[in-house]
Parts: C-alpha cells; structure tokens; sequence
C-alpha cells in the first residue's frame, strides 16, 4: 500500500489514532454539498478562533503561530500573512498526499486568510488574554475538527512531520509537538513569560478537544 492512503494511515499510527475505515457505505458518505457546507463552516470558526487569539495578543503553535508572531513584530494583515506562511507547506502536501487533499487544503487556507481579515475588522483591537487564549484554541479545535470529517486541513506542520516520520523514522507526533513547541517558546521575544505560559494552556486545551473527539474509526462520513 502506498500513495496518499498509505500516508494516512501512517500519520494515524503515529499519533496513536487508529484510521478511518475505508470504504464506508455510500449512504453514509457526504455528498459533495456537505462536504463544502462543512468545510465552510470548520473555516469559519478556526478562523474565529484565530482571530480571538490574535485580540488576546498570544501565541499558538503551527503556522498560524508563525503568522501571529509576524503580525505582531510588523503590524501586517493577519489573514494574508497566514495564507503566505501556507504556501511552502501547500507544496509539500501535494508531494505527500496528492492533488485532492491540497486542493481542499489550499481552499481552505484561503478560506481561513479571508475570514480572518472579517473578524478582525470587527472584534475588538484587543481582548483579555486568558478570554482570547482559552476560547480561541477552543474554537479552533472544534474547527479542525469539522474540516477534519470532510477530508479538509489547514495545512501547516502536519505535512513536515509526515515527511520527517517517512525518511527519518521519527515519529510524527513528537515531531509535530516539538515544532510547536519552538513557535510558542519563539514568542517569548516578543510576548511576556506570563502570556506565553498561558498560551501554552491553550495548546492544551486544543489538543484535548482533538483527543477526546477527533475518533475516525468512529467516523465513517468520509
């Protein structure tokens, strides 16, 4: 087995997730409509979350970390620096998981740039930090989640750690938390200890929503 199926099933095993079982029952598949009805709304509410955490003024890991840390040393547009920091991790998916995953990955990204552009314009310029960290990796968990059960992604470090498990034999999980790990420890440049402690709190809480619900052998509307 090999191609983008063999590549899910090894990031799965990594993560210690067992896969999505293949070939679900038509009847239980999403039609093309709920699939774009989906991925629009899992957009929407990451990129919400997003921007929570950009009125908060902290950090988070990924590319969207990336982003966050530029925008805050240059004062550039959130959403556009997002879709920027994207583009190099786009052309490593299409090498690792094929043209249809980056597709939606690529729509995706753009989709989260533009939305994230909205909501800044309209939140407040700044937030309460422990409000903005807590319920913006919140809703960023329950945003991935949704793009996740429509074969949807926001890119980012999930594709290196894939690569990095494949030619080095390093687990993809490890890999994946220490390069999140370097983005918050980063903002310590630019944000106080305090901040960054908290923001690492809300790491945590966007990977306990992805644990205790992100099950695909559960899931079979793939």
């Amino acid at each position: 087995m090999t191609g983008p199926t063999a590549a899910r099933r090894g990031l799965a095993a990594a993560l210690g997730r067992s896969p999505r079982p293949v070939g679900a029952p038509p009847s239980l598949r999403h039609t093309p409509v709920e699939d774009v009805a989906g991925l629009l709304t899992g957009t929407v509410v990451a990129s919400l979350g997003l921007a929570l955490l950009h009125a908060g003024q902290a950090a988070t890991g990924g590319t969207a970390g990336i982003a966050l840390l530029v925008a805050y040393a240059t004062h550039a547009s959130f959403g556009l620096l997002y879709l920027v920091v994207n583009l190099p991790f786009l052309a490593l998916a299409l090498w690792v998981k094929g043209v249809r995953f980056t597709v939606r990955t690529l729509l995706c990204v753009a989709a989260m740039s533009l939305f994230a552009q909205v909501h800044t314009a309209v939140l407040p310029a700044a937030l309460p930090p422990v409000y903005g960290v807590l319920l913006g990796n919140l809703l960023v968990g329950v945003g991935m989640l949704v793009l996740f059960r429509h074969r949807g992604s926001l890119g980012g470090f999930n594709t290196v750690a894939l690569i990095a498990q494949e030619r080095l034999g390093w687990k993809a999980g490890w890999v994946q938390l220490a390069l999140d790990g370097v983005v918050i420890l980063a903002a310590l440049i630019l944000l106080t200890p305090a901040v960054v402690a908290l923001s690492v709190l809300g790491a945590v809480v966007l990977n306990v929503v992805l644990a205790l619900n992100h099950r695909p052998d559960r899931y079979l509307g793939g």
